[in-house]
C-alpha cells in the first residue's frame, strides 16, 4: 500500500472503506476492479448487484 504519484491504470473501490482508490493503495482483498474511470468505480456496487442479478436470473432460466 504505497501513494505512488504515478499509479498504474484503474480505479478501485474499496468495500472496506467506501472510497474510490485509484493505484496501489487498499489491500486487494477489500477492492472491486479495476474499472476505466472514477466514475465506474464509483458505481462498482451497482454494477456488481446488476451482475449478480443478471446471473441468478441466467441460472434460474438454465433450471
Amino acid at each position: 500500500m504505497t501513494n505512488d504519484p504515478n499509479p498504474p491504470e484503474g480505479w478501485w473501490y474499496n468495500t472496506r472503506t467506501g472510497q474510490v482508490e485509484h493505484g496501489d493503495v487498499g489491500k486487494a482483498i477489500d477492492r472491486l476492479g479495476p474499472y476505466p474511470d472514477r466514475e465506474s468505480a464509483e458505481r462498482a456496487l451497482q454494477t456488481a448487484r446488476e451482475r449478480t442479478e443478471a446471473e441468478d436470473k441466467r441460472d434460474r432460466d438454465w433450471s
